[in-house]
């Protein structure tokens, strides 16, 4: 009963995104009662043919084209007014999805890196599309369906007590049965329901993992443990889908069913027990076609039962991240970066409270426009220094501070528009080489062509169909490595940062590609402060200052000859064999 209960906050706060078209679905509403008023006066009027004129054998032709003419009005508005009311509904509905899928998106796109660390991205790609796809089903059909039926129970309910009162009365024995029905339903489906959301998200989570993986899975002969894999999921997917199918066909139509077929009994059991006369043909004719008409929206308003638990389970795992905590906090330092000087003062890091250190009082000063290069082995803590000074993470201790501002203190745009970075893996969108370059800013064309003769692309892209118009592909899969890195620091340099790190970004690159690089960061050093995470020499022997991290510790500075002649831990890197 918990889980029942559970499920109608949720709920309620996923019609309240109906709010914003009150007037739309006031109309929509008006509509469906009319619609649903003209379909149940046909067997009022049948009703009144057999009554009147059938029974009597009074043959009136004007009167029967009278009440035929009523009968075709009817039911062809109801029909027009039907479409109408589906058609708001499902407009309401797609217009709730796109707020909604804004909404979640919005707040996807604002979350801290660790939240996207410990959410496998096949999962929030389900949540997106597939539980949001769910909650549209729940306003286009759901809705629409248990409002015109509960309409059309209502009227035929009051039609009936007004043709004969005591089958009314035989009909209403029901009602309370089949509420507790569908209560029964809901505490039996919630849970059922929830695992197969969470079977569903991990199938879609797998299948992004294999299409992204799918040369390592080759390469490794890993297809028939993946396929394996796959069919686990799949099966356990498929079973909670037989539970909820068994449990929708032992609460739902068969047992509905069974109630009408006992009121009908009832039925019967009045026609013997009434005086003769009392009951006529054409009302046990309309209670028959009335009992029918409510035989069907009952059961439909039961089996959506099943979407609907989906949608309350869907909506808890929208909100779940809609609800959680948004990006990194930002000060409100408004002033632009304008030397690049660096200085990092006692800090420490960790990234959960009872978790191990990564960084352990880091104190380290970084001149406006040096070239500095930090190196260590993996898992020395380079990366994590990295995420600080982007203003990714905050340290657990000391201060790092930005032209002798505090980071935390200077707001979002101050710090995105004074401090970039290059990543091992850039990252191409599919989109035309001027949109990968620009990003959706307003730079000219010709600076654009600028910033490519610097990275050395000019005549490479000169050669290109359509030229900086040239679409690139998923990943930029028709670029190679090291164009898809120089491309990767053009859309950088067209912006003038007054700090860019490079994060291994030499790492796959060739010698040739290596150099073009360190030429364009010779040129842009007389104005930007570098930072390189770099393992080869090539790319930091020319650096100022050389920072040498182990397990999260400074433990060598200098330069490259300083170094060198310290014989220290740089030395012994050095001469590696």
């Amino acid at each position: 009963m918990a889980d029942f209960l559970q499920g109608w906050p949720t709920l309620k706060r996923l019609l309240k995104y109906s709010l914003n078209y009150k007037k739309t679905i006031s109309i929509a509403f008006l509509i469906l009662c009319i619609a649903s008023y003209l379909e149940v006066l046909a067997p009022i009027l049948v009703s009144y043919f057999i009554n009147n004129i059938l029974t009597k054998h009074k043959f009136n032709k004007t009167i029967i084209i009278i009440i035929l003419f009523m009968y075709l009005t009817t039911q062809i508005l109801s029909t027009i007014l039907n479409y109408l009311q589906v058609i708001l509904f499902n407009n309401i509905a797609i217009q709730v999805i796109q707020q909604l899928r804004i909404e979640i998106f919005s707040t996807i796109l604002k979350q801290k890196l660790k939240f996207f660390k410990n959410q496998p991205i096949g999962k929030i790609v389900s949540i997106v599309t597939n539980d949001t796809e769910v909650i549209k089903l729940l306003y286009d059909t759901v809705l629409t369906t248990i409002f015109k039926n509960t309409v059309l129970i209502c009227i035929i309910l009051s039609t009936i007590f007004i043709v004969q009162w005591k089958m009314a009365i035989i009909v209403a024995t029901m009602f309370p049965c089949i509420i507790f029905i569908i209560i029964l339903y809901q505490y039996y489906s919630i849970p059922i329901i929830r695992k197969m959301r969470i079977y569903l998200a991990n199938i879609n989570h797998t299948f992004y993992e294999i299409i992204n993986g799918i040369a390592t899975i080759q390469q490794f002969s890993q297809e028939h443990r993946f396929q394996t894999y796959i069919q686990k999921i799949s099966q356990l997917h498929y079973q909670t889908k037989i539970q909820i199918l068994k449990i929708d066909s032992a609460l739902l139509r068969p047992l509905i069913s069974l109630l009408f077929a006992m009121v009908l009994c009832g039925l019967m059991i009045l026609f013997i027990f009434s005086p003769i006369n009392t009951i006529t043909i054409g009302a046990i004719y309309a209670f028959i076609s009335y009992l029918n008409r409510l035989n069907e929206p009952l059961i439909t308003i039961a089996t959506q039962q099943s979407i609907l638990q989906q949608a309350i389970v869907a909506g808890e795992r929208i909100f779940k991240i809609i609800d959680s905590k948004k990006k990194q906090k930002y000060g409100n330092d408004t002033k632009p970066i304008q030397t690049g000087t660096i200085n990092i003062k006692n800090v420490s890091f960790q990234y959960k409270k009872k978790g191990p250190k990564i960084l352990h009082n880091i104190n380290l000063n970084i001149v406006s426009n040096s070239f500095i290069a930090i190196i260590g082995k993996t898992g020395s803590g380079k990366s994590t220094l990295i995420n600080l000074l982007m203003g990714h993470y905050t340290p657990t201790t000391g201060n790092i501070y930005i032209d002798n501002r505090l980071l935390s203190a200077l707001n979002y745009p101050v710090l995105r528009n004074g401090i970039y970075m290059v990543q091992q893996e850039p990252t191409i969108f599919i989109g035309t080489i001027k949109e990968n370059i620009t990003l959706g800013k307003k730079i000219s064309t010709k600076k654009v062509w600028d910033v490519l003769k610097k990275v050395q692309l000019y005549y490479f892209i000169q050669s290109l169909p359509k030229k900086i118009n040239f679409k690139l592909n998923e990943k930029g899969d028709n670029l190679s490595i090291g164009q898809k890195q120089l491309l990767s620091i053009a859309r950088i340099l067209i912006l003038k940062p007054k700090i860019l790190i490079l994060d291994e970004a030499t790492a796959n690159i060739d010698t040739t590609t290596e150099k073009i690089i360190q030429k364009t960061l010779n040129q842009i050093n007389k104005t930007t402060t570098i930072i390189v995470i770099a393992h080869r020499l090539s790319t930091i022997i020319q650096s100022d200052n050389i920072v040498i991290l182990k397990n999260g510790k400074i433990v060598e500075t200098g330069n490259h000859k300083k170094l060198i002649k310290n014989k220290g831990i740089y030395y012994n890197m050095c001469h590696i064999k």
